[in-house]
């Protein structure tokens, strides 16, 4: 099994590898100039091989000495159709006119600012890019005619300061718009491999304590307890089986990144369909009714033959299982975006890289499974000899397992319904555990009841959030808060562009999805803070809801180079993106309002 999966991941890399070869590099794909000519500026972008620009991303602005768009006053080659989208697939050429920037704005500097985006046929999307050029005109004539030499050569030195200042401004502005993501993307081009291999594994330990891996320790504990129950568990074996789970998830993690980042397609959202969720919830609800006893759940007789004819044969088969829970696990139940791992998907998509990008995912997934070894090694080693004592402990893993598979249904049944669920299964517990009189049973008896009559109680009155089951009988400031959060939403990218431009305020669009726990964090926690709230007053909200994955949904993710939700968009009141306020994944109150009060 092991030779296996070392094969196929080799397999991977090394096709990968040779795809990403074929890949151009940004600075090949497009190579843009201002040009100034005698009665005009000329503007031009040459495309690489298969490349081609989308029309609504070109832009060309004055940017000072006071911004200004130019893009509706210019004759730009016509675009055509090319898979559903408006584009140039050829070299890109169009004048502007000095006398349109003297009539737009009389000065004898200006900064003109040229913004695009293109994708190459491939598959391949490249992230937004720009080029400014700084552009000068002489003094009139019969003003030159009256200067000294010495006036002449004071101008031209405070031409040339100003010059310098504005190449100044220009450094630190564009430096200034990096979000989180394209920094974290830039790591692998300015540091050295191993430096950024590190970097990942310590991204991987932070990811550790999210709800991306929670939902994997009772998982991982249920097997390990059911393992126990047949043979004495030693700490390497705890160790090994966790080892196996881990390595399994993690190359599912790179898998998914590298597909996600060569072909543009997100293997982890295309998983979280209604359809393969629930097959996956029923999944877990078996596993909970073996742990009960009423069967075992066993691999096929065919194949468990092949593998006993080896020495290892019971062992093989119990770690492929491990494995294959473990692969599944990575993609269905933790599909969470966090900047590390966009970034390393942002990076992939750029430069073709899928071995170095894939190896940093790699090493991530190895941190965030961290907890899960320790668990192994710790149960292995502490785990007392089999007896009848376990029967009950494997018992309360399968009402665990219940809890797992009704999580998982909470992405696409109704909320009330969910809440339904959560409560039989408190009752049922409850119920079940009474057949212990010890007295600690006892007293989680009488609390499991209590939870389940309050979670009745609340689906009844129609809430939606089992950890706030009685919020329709209070009326605390945070449902006050939640109530003044408009969210208007938008479901291509045309129906984005008509509300961005009816904006009068600064726009935030949010990229939502059911399926996504991070998500539903950002609502539940963020979105709901007093100083949120007061913030995002001053904003139109827009939020585009990807949990079909639609064609819709993929255009606009890619259009924004977002590889998954939650993922923020900004625009100030020019109706210009502020890409070094784009937030991906997560954040708390204090993190959001920090990255949003630099810019606005």
């Amino acid at each position: 099994m092991r030779k296996i999966l070392v094969l196929l991941f080799l397999f991977v890399y090394s096709f990968s590898l040779e795809l990403g070869n074929k890949v151009l590099e940004p600075e090949e794909a497009f190579q843009p100039s201002i040009t100034k000519n005698e009665e005009s500026l000329s503007v031009e972008i040459v495309l690489g091989k298969d490349i081609y620009l989308y029309d609504d991303k070109i832009e060309l602005n004055i940017t000072k000495p006071k911004k200004m768009a130019l893009r509706e006053f210019l004759e730009l080659p016509k675009p055509v159709e090319y898979d559903g989208f408006i584009v140039h697939l050829d070299d890109l050429k169009f004048e502007v006119p000095y006398s349109l920037l003297k009539d737009k704005l009389d000065s004898n500097r200006y900064e003109i600012e040229l913004k695009f985006q293109g994708c190459s046929k491939a598959g391949l999307c490249y992230a937004p890019m720009s080029k400014k050029e700084l552009v000068f005109f002489e003094a009139d004539s019969s003003t030159a005619a009256n200067e000294t030499v010495e006036e002449k050569v004071e101008n031209s030195e405070k031409l040339i300061k100003d010059a310098a200042k504005n190449l100044q401004n220009q450094e630190s502005s564009e430096a200034e718009v990096l979000s989180e993501t394209d920094t974290i993307a830039n790591t692998f081009k300015d540091s050295s491999t191993l430096i950024v291999l590190a970097t990942f594994f310590g991204f991987g330990l932070l990811l550790a304590f999210t709800p991306c891996v929670f939902p994997m320790i009772p998982i991982l504990s249920s097997i390990i307890v059911k393992a126990s129950q047949n043979e004495t568990m030693s700490a390497r074996k705890g160790f090994t089986m966790s080892l196996v789970y881990v390595l399994a998830m993690s190359f599912a993690y790179s898998l998914a990144g590298i597909i996600a980042g060569v072909f543009g397609a997100n293997l982890q959202a295309s998983l979280q369909n209604p359809y393969v969720l629930v097959v996956f919830a029923f999944v877990f609800i078996a596993l909970a009714f073996s742990m009960f006893g009423y069967f075992e759940i066993k691999l096929p007789n065919a194949l468990q033959t092949r593998i006993n004819k080896t020495s290892e044969g019971k062992e093989q088969q119990g770690m492929l299982g491990i494995a294959i829970m473990g692969f599944l696990s990575a993609l269905i139940v933790g599909p969470c975006v966090a900047p590390p791992l966009a970034g390393a998907l942002v990076y992939i998509g750029q430069t073709g890289d899928a071995v170095l990008g894939g190896m940093a995912l790699f090493v991530m997934s190895l941190g965030m499974g961290v907890p899960l070894l320790l668990i192994g090694l710790g149960a292995g080693k502490f785990m007392p000899k089999p007896g009848g004592w376990m029967e009950g402990v494997t018992k309360i893993f399968g009402i665990i397992m219940l809890g797992v598979a009704i999580w998982l249904l909470d992405r696409v049944l109704d909320a009330s319904v969910s809440m339904v669920l959560w409560s039989l299964l408190f009752i049922g517990a409850a119920i079940y555990l009474r057949v212990y009189t010890h007295i600690i049973a006892q007293l989680i008896t009488n609390v499991l009841y209590i939870l389940g009559a309050i979670l009745l109680v609340g689906a009844i009155s129609g809430a939606t959030n089992p950890l706030k089951p009685l919020e329709k009988f209070t009326s605390g400031v945070a449902v006050k808060e939640e109530a003044t959060l408009n969210f208007t939403y938008i479901k291509n990218l045309d129906e984005l562009d008509e509300a961005i431009k009816n904006s009068s305020k600064p726009v935030m669009l949010d990229f939502w999805a059911s399926w996504c726990v991070s998500c539903k964090e950002l609502d539940e926690i963020t979105f709901k803070n007093s100083e949120v709230v007061s913030k995002l007053q001053n904003f139109t909200l827009l939020k585009a809801d990807v949990t079909a994955n639609s064609d819709d949904d993929k255009a606009l993710q890619k259009a924004f180079g977002v590889v998954g939700p939650p993922a923020l968009i900004f625009w100030d009141e020019n109706k210009q993106e502020v890409k070094s306020s784009k937030i991906v994944g997560y954040k708390n109150p204090k993190e959001f309002l920090e990255i949003v009060n630099r810019s606005f």
